[in-house]
């Protein structure tokens, strides 16, 4: 695999439609909801980890992260793009996220969204650009646009579309996610996944659901309301 290409990773693999309305009742199996979720993980390392995902870049892991951080994400997804970003100690591979129960934005998912996760132990962006819709109207939110670069520690993020141009220095494919070693984070065993010493990613831009950091530093930050997205 050539250490530099234009990557993309699509959205097109979603999560299948569960075969009932609701959860299945996991409390008169024992391990059941523990099987079901082994058998989703390994879907997801089949469905959203391919070795092209190795474009990916910037990511994030919200049931197992490196700050130890787990929340429900809204289902509402958000753009990110960076006209540079790079970073050390980089990991990623494919997970699962839940939204809270009775989410309106759960659609026929069962409130479940595929996605890659990745994890950076250090990173540096350029020009970030984060924006959300809230229907017919976005919030937006620029940093780094000046002589000084957004900088963030233990950076993850859940996303189902990446793209950019991507090159990495140590890189290994196919790890087994338990034992990755490079950003902090381990994924659920099984799982295929990959990490690199170093990764700089040009005209990065992602879909996410979520994202995490022990530090993120805006310089010149703007927030604000915006036909225009990111």
């Amino acid at each position: 695999m050539a250490s530099s290409s234009d990557l993309t990773s699509s959205a097109d693999n979603t999560p299948e439609k569960p075969e009932s309305g609701s959860a299945p009742n996991t409390s008169a199996v024992p391990g059941g909801s523990e099987r079901r979720g082994r058998v989703r993980m390994r879907r997801a390392a089949v469905m959203a980890v391919p070795a092209t995902l190795v474009a990916a870049g910037m990511a994030i892991l919200t049931a197992q992260g490196a700050l130890g951080v787990s929340f429900k994400i809204s289902g509402m997804p958000f753009t990110v793009t960076a006209t540079d970003l790079d970073g050390t100690g980089f990991e990623q591979f494919g997970a699962l996220d839940s939204m809270a129960d009775g989410s309106p934005n759960a659609g026929d998912t069962g409130g479940q969204v595929l996605v890659v996760t990745s994890a950076i132990k250090d990173a540096t962006l350029t020009k970030l650009c984060q924006s959300v819709d809230l229907g017919g109207i976005n919030l937006r939110i620029t940093a780094g646009d000046g002589k000084d670069k957004v900088v963030a520690s233990d950076l993850t993020t859940d996303s189902t579309e990446l793209s950019g141009n991507a090159e990495f220095n140590g890189i290994e494919i196919g790890n087994d996610a338990s034992e990755l070693n490079k950003a902090g984070v381990k994924g659920p065993i099984g799982v295929f996944s990959q990490q690199a010493d170093t990764v700089h990613i040009g005209n990065l831009r992602q879909t996410n659901y979520a994202t995490t950091a022990a530090v993120f530093k805006l310089p010149n930050l703007h927030l604000s309301f915006s036909d225009k997205a990111c």
